[in-house]
């Protein structure tokens, strides 16, 4: 699922785990921007993942997880 921009904040699903991920931190990197993501269920001391946005026409998506604040799901 696309949302029209990934920002701060954000929760996203695992799909394979169905854990949910805050996304922390989002930087610009020449050609592609990155999304740092902390499990939500966490210590804030907790290891964060580093995730390439895919940009599609439709907008941004993480591979391999799904938006979930428009869903009652989280």
């Amino acid at each position: 699922m696309s949302v029209k921009a990934i920002q701060l904040g954000q929760v996203w699903r695992k799909d394979d785990t169905g854990e949910t991920f805050l996304v922390t931190k989002l930087y610009n990197e020449v050609f592609a921007q990155y999304a740092m993501l902390r499990a939500a269920k966490s210590a804030a001391s907790s290891e964060t993942i580093r995730l390439k946005v895919q940009r599609t026409s439709d907008g941004a998506t993480l591979p391999g997880y799904t938006f979930t604040q428009d869903s009652s799901e989280f």
